[in-house]
């Protein structure tokens, strides 16, 4: 959050509620070819041609990473962009000022230790904060999911499962990849039983979409993706509740047969 006594900053004016949408993983990055998750952010912005910037932090701003990034957000539909922090230029000029400009904010995976301390070094996460309460969209998976909640656990480096403090957008806990990576669930429940505030478990292709700090809906990009509800269960140990999931792809393939005939679409970059 802006340090007390910090200079204010103006941004442009957004009728947009603060949003933020959290990946348990998928998107660009893990699923090339399906764009539901991808194109569901894009929407919230509510603009044909949002402004969408790329943090690349966690994994180290590593080109391959930018390089999907441009391929899955081309110029045809959004003005992409990225920050690059690991670099001698950040690519931005100032980066508080372009995230505030920007409709959405996307970020990657990787590792959230080192996203957190780079932010943190750089100011990056107060000026997240202020973009997001300005109505900037925020979204991500993986470490770009687990940054926007107030504790998480991470499987990332080697060795046992960490207990983590986010940037506390989200007054609650996360976990990725839920039931898809073995030791991510009963790392998840271990910690909630061991007093770690109540959050959410969330696998592969299932996204929470918070307004405000409420979850609004779990959105989905395939028709298994699941997300649970956990918390303590007043035994010593924690307790799981499956959340009602949208599939994101019903309401694709009513827009589809609504809309007019067109070119065949060009076929997927490989992985």
């Amino acid at each position: 959050m802006r340090a007390p006594g910090a200079a204010p900053t103006f941004v442009r004016m957004s009728a947009r509620p603060p949003q933020i949408v959290a990946f348990g993983g998928g998107g660009f990055s893990m699923e090339w070819g399906n764009p539901l998750l991808d194109d569901h952010v894009l929407s919230l912005t509510g603009v044909a041609r949002p402004r969408v910037c790329f943090l690349p932090t966690a994994s180290g701003d590593a080109d391959h990473y930018v390089v999907r990034f441009y391929r899955a957000f081309g110029a045809d539909r959004c003005e992409p962009s990225h920050i690059s922090l690991f670099r001698r230029e950040t690519g931005v000029g100032d980066p508080r000022a372009h995230l505030l400009a920007q409709d959405l904010i996307y970020v990657g995976g990787g590792s959230l230790v080192s996203l957190m301390g780079t932010w943190r070094a750089h100011g990056v996460d107060d000026a997240l904060y202020e973009a997001w309460r300005a109505g900037v969209v925020l979204c991500g998976g993986s470490a770009g999911s687990l940054c926007w909640f107030s504790h998480a656990v991470s499987c990332f480096h080697e060795g046992p499962a960490r207990r983590l403090e986010g940037l506390g957008f989200l007054p609650c806990s996360n976990a990725v990849h839920y039931t898809d990576e073995p030791g991510r669930r009963s790392a998840f429940l271990a910690a909630v039983a061991a007093g770690m505030p109540a959050g959410y478990g969330v696998g592969d292709a299932a996204a929470l979409h918070f307004v405000g700090t409420d979850l609004a809906e779990v959105v989905a990009s395939r028709r298994e993706a699941r997300a649970r509800y956990v918390c303590a269960d007043g035994a010593g140990g924690a307790s799981e509740r499956d959340l009602p999931v949208r599939y994101l792809g019903d309401a694709a393939a009513v827009a589809a047969d609504l809309s007019p005939p067109g070119p065949l679409s060009r076929p997927a970059l490989a992985a």
